[in-house]
């Protein structure tokens, strides 16, 4: 462990010395590929049996979304997990109160959202520090990440925390690269672009796929990209998801400072004590997770409103619907009839490829 953590703290005070200029790009690109390759390395180790590589806390997955609260510690995220959930998780004043994973549910707008509290993360917990490693692959499982910040403690911590996750290959606010990579058998390297390139030309692309082993691809580029997106095509592990800035304890600063951290993007000021904007927290939560509300009609009765099927706003069709009720209602499948804003007349019948929106409702005519 300890040659790999000094390979990876090499590499990156090399980088730190380098100039960043057209001159040193291929270089760059290079020891960025070394980097994540060691990254990788260090936090999925081969395993030898049958333990897995960079297992997360043993909390099982349940209802519609998962949302984890990761931060420093102390900074408020069990005051939070107990007011948003009613769920006790231990709160004191020292740090590092919370030791393993508490998962606490919420029930909004008729989802069921599962919250989990993970041990405050500290400077370096993607190279393997404290329980850094559990913690991030926990978060790894969530749909959504809320970052909670402390207001009276330095706004630099965001971009710590950032860092860390993002060396454990989770991408906040970010879609996956428009750019496309194959492998092939033969060919060499054949490297396309649709837009002009200022971050990679060949050389630099050869260089990070040499770094992997690979001699034989297409790479169409379909905007600007650079060796960090190239990179993360190629590890194919990112996992691209909403965050929000939470910051805490707003009622230990000025109103001139809250104005300041208003102009965060992506940001929601609370205090979790006081109980102040916890709606508004909600609220945001419910837009970044993007969820689709489905209402169900049995046959001859009205719809019900109290129980609403959930369905991720990526995969939102009639077959993603009668799925989620029941493996096997597919089968049976008939048609659908379908009210609400998807339909052009009301009911509209629709195959099972037809789209839904928020609050249809939805009556499944069987064979």
């Amino acid at each position: 462990m300890a040659t790999v953590m000094q390979k990876i703290k090499d590499i990156e005070d090399e980088m730190a010395r380098t100039q960043k200029n057209k001159a040193t790009a291929h270089h760059l690109g290079l020891l960025k590929a070394k980097l994540a390759k060691l990254r990788r390395e260090l936090l999925a180790p081969p395993s030898k049996g049958g333990g897995g590589a960079g297992e997360g806390f043993d909390v099982t997955k349940s209802g519609d979304s998962r949302v984890g609260l990761v931060g420093f510690p102390s900074v408020g995220k069990s005051t939070l997990l107990n007011k948003l959930t009613g769920t006790f998780s231990e709160v004191a004043s020292y740090e590092f109160t919370t030791l393993t994973c508490i998962p606490g549910v919420i029930t909004y707008r008729g989802a069921k959202i599962q919250l989990l509290d993970l041990p405050g993360i500290i400077e370096g917990a993607k190279d393997g520090k404290g329980r850094g490693r559990q913690v991030i692959s926990t978060a790894r499982t969530c749909n959504c990440i809320l970052i909670v910040l402390d207001a009276i403690k330095p706004i630099t911590h965001k971009r710590l925390i950032e860092k860390e996750l993002e060396g454990f290959g989770i991408r906040l606010n970010k879609e996956p690269p428009n750019l496309t990579f194959r492998k092939k058998d033969k060919g060499g390297i054949n490297f396309t672009s649709t837009v002009t390139n200022t971050h990679l030309d060949l050389d630099t692309v050869k260089a990070i796929c040499s770094e992997y082993r690979i001699h034989n691809a297409d790479i169409t580029l379909r905007y600007d990209a650079t060796a960090d997106d190239l990179i993360d095509v190629i590890e194919g592990s990112r996992i691209y998801m909403p965050c929000i800035y939470v910051v805490n304890k707003i009622d230990q600063i000025t109103l001139e400072e809250l104005e300041i951290l208003d102009k965060l993007p992506h940001y929601c000021p609370i205090s979790s004590h006081l109980e102040w904007n916890l709606d508004g927290l909600l609220e945001k939560i419910w837009e970044y997770l993007n969820l689709t509300r489905i209402y169900t009609k049995p046959k001859g009765m009205n719809p019900d409103y109290e129980d609403p099927v959930i369905l991720s706003s990526k995969r939102r069709t009639v077959e993603d619907f009668c799925t989620r009720i029941h493996k096997d209602m597919v089968k049976q499948f008939k048609y659908a009839l379908v009210w609400g804003s998807s339909a052009k007349h009301k009911p509209q019948r629709v195959g099972k490829e037809h789209e839904l929106e928020d609050e249809d409702v939805v009556q499944i005519i069987k064979k």
